[in-house]
């Protein structure tokens, strides 16, 4: 089931606002890396059958995610 009035605010992880890539200084296999590829082969279905659509658009429920994914296995709550 598809909700075409769901809109997410638009979200790359290869832009570039600064002279440095921050990514380069993140080790190959640290924990942020697993994350980020396990919430990405995660179908978007999964996440767009929660939103209703309408309003302001959202930040994308997949960086969402990886944020606070991320967090818990730094015990930030």
């Amino acid at each position: 089931m598809r909700n075409p009035t769901v809109t997410f605010q638009e979200y790359t992880m290869n832009q570039l606002y600064l002279p440095m890539d921050f990514s380069d200084l993140i080790p190959e296999h640290h924990v942020a890396r697993v994350v980020s590829d396990v919430v990405d082969g995660l179908d978007d279905d999964f996440f767009i059958r929660a939103y209703e659509g309408g309003g302001r658009p959202a930040y994308h429920p997949k960086m969402m995610t990886k944020i606070v994914l991320y967090a818990y296995t730094q015990r930030w709550f």
